[in-house]
């Protein structure tokens, strides 16, 4: 009986055990798929993250890889050709100060007035630059290399025959200034654009020609002035200039335009804090900076230094621009152009107090033109890289141009004030008004935002 019972089957515990089971088979398909797309979505998030991490590698390592197909040795030989460029156009340039008594004596012209000659030609060729930055940019360097070659010819040859001062102004300011407007922007944006990962050290090289060349053209002027007189020397020079440019000419290969951003334009650019400040230092630190490149060597002079000594501090102060452009623009590729612009402007403002003290020690003076020197070569090696980093090499030549006007304006200021100053109050005077100035243009410049975008 009992056992009857026992083998007795309820229908409706059957029924819910069926169900139970029907139910329990549901979750686990249920279960199973919600697992599987969980596993899906991982994967296709990891897919994600992969696909992500390799396009950055994949655009770190384009970055870091150089633009064009140009061999390595080609890419070289344009620094090369940029090099010489750059020591011929402000080789001939800063060696001014050597002709300057010799032209203020004959034209019988006060300091101010044959200092504007050099002025003009120092804002020709940085008003110029974004003239011939936006040709180069639009027609390819050599063209625009080859007509400043031309250019420098004529204008030296014409200078030497000049009967007075204002005539100078227009042969020597146009000529020169044209020369160096032509050779220097485009030159050094095609070299900005044809490296990326040793770009600072390439564009460090091509403008250690300015300090070479000031090494080399001061002390030479010197001495062929005093043998031959500076109208001679001016056809030398002449015949040198426009023979090393033309040269520098072959190597100005254009650059490839690179990476996913357009050239910025001129109306974006002047309303960017980042190039307002950059902007605004430049004008100001010019309007110390060519100071003692027409100065120096008159100061030396009134105090006893023989003529070729005095007309050496030129030189050295080109010979110690290199190891700031070379070593600075070195360092620049680890720390950052920027921090380091910002370091080379002190340098710059403190090396005006040693002038200040030197009181015609040439020990002194030589320190003054080693500490200048240094950092006005970072200076120069380290705009084009700051500029490079925070705006991108396409279009470089024109915004390089942009910005080398604000050096144009404060180097058509600065010498011709610095003159008149000494002319009425004595050099302390003038030295004084450089000393403030550089140290203006230092503050200003450490407004800059340095931080990962600007620094990247």
């Amino acid at each position: 009986m009992l056992s009857s019972l026992v083998n007795v089957r309820n229908p409706v515990i059957d029924i819910n055990a069926q169900i139970v089971t029907q139910v329990a088979f549901l979750m686990s398909r249920n279960f199973a798929s919600a697992s599987d797309r969980a596993l899906t979505a991982i994967y296709h998030d990891r897919s994600a993250e992969m696909k992500i991490a390799f396009t950055s590698w994949s655009k770190v390592g384009k970055m870091m890889e150089e633009p064009g197909d140009l061999s390595g040795l080609r890419r070289w030989g344009i620094v090369a050709a940029a090099f010489l460029s750059c020591f011929t156009c402000f080789g001939v340039g800063y060696s001014f100060g050597a002709f300057f008594d010799s032209m203020s004596e004959e034209f019988n012209s006060g300091k101010g007035l044959t200092a504007l000659m050099f002025s003009l030609t120092t804002c020709f060729y940085f008003l110029g630059g974004l003239i011939t930055g936006r040709l180069a940019d639009r027609f390819g360097p050599r063209r625009v290399v080859f007509v400043g070659a031309i250019s420098m010819g004529i204008g030296l040859y014409l200078t030497s025959l000049v009967q007075a001062i204002w005539v100078g102004f227009i042969t020597y300011g146009v000529g020169v200034g044209t020369a160096t407007a032509c050779g220097y922007v485009p030159m050094v944006a095609t070299v900005g654009g044809w490296f990326n990962k040793r770009r600072t050290l390439a564009l460090g090289i091509a403008v250690s020609g300015i300090g070479a060349g000031t090494l080399v053209c001061a002390p030479l002027a010197a001495s062929l002035i005093d043998r031959y007189g500076w109208r001679t020397t001016y056809v030398v020079f002449a015949i040198g200039g426009m023979a090393a440019l033309l040269i520098a000419s072959v190597g100005a290969v254009t650059p490839p335009v690179v990476g996913d951003g357009g050239v910025v334009q001129l109306r974006t650019l002047v309303r960017d804090r980042r190039f307002i400040t950059l902007y605004s230092a430049s004008l100001i630190t010019t309007m110390a900076l060519f100071v003692p490149f027409v100065f120096i060597k008159t100061y030396a002079t009134d105090r006893g230094v023989p003529s070729a000594r005095a007309a050496a501090l030129i030189g050295l102060i080109g010979a110690s621009s290199i190891v700031g452009r070379l070593g600075l623009g070195a360092l620049g590729a680890k720390v950052g152009p920027i921090r380091l612009m910002q370091a080379a402007f002190g340098v710059m403002a403190s090396s005006y107090a040693i002038w200040l003290v030197a009181d015609g020690r040439y020990g002194v003076l030589v320190l003054f033109a080693v500490v200048l020197g240094v950092g006005y070569g970072g200076f120069i090696a380290l705009s084009p890289a700051a500029v490079a980093v925070m705006f991108g090499t396409n279009g470089m030549a024109t915004i390089l141009g942009a910005t080398y006007t604000g050096a144009g304006i404060g180097g058509l200021i600065g010498p011709p004030l610095a003159g008149a100053i000494i002319d009425s109050s004595g050099f302390n005077a003038g030295i004084t008004y450089a000393l403030i100035t550089a140290g203006v243009s230092t503050v200003v410049l450490y407004t800059l935002p340095v931080d990962r975008v600007a620094q990247a």
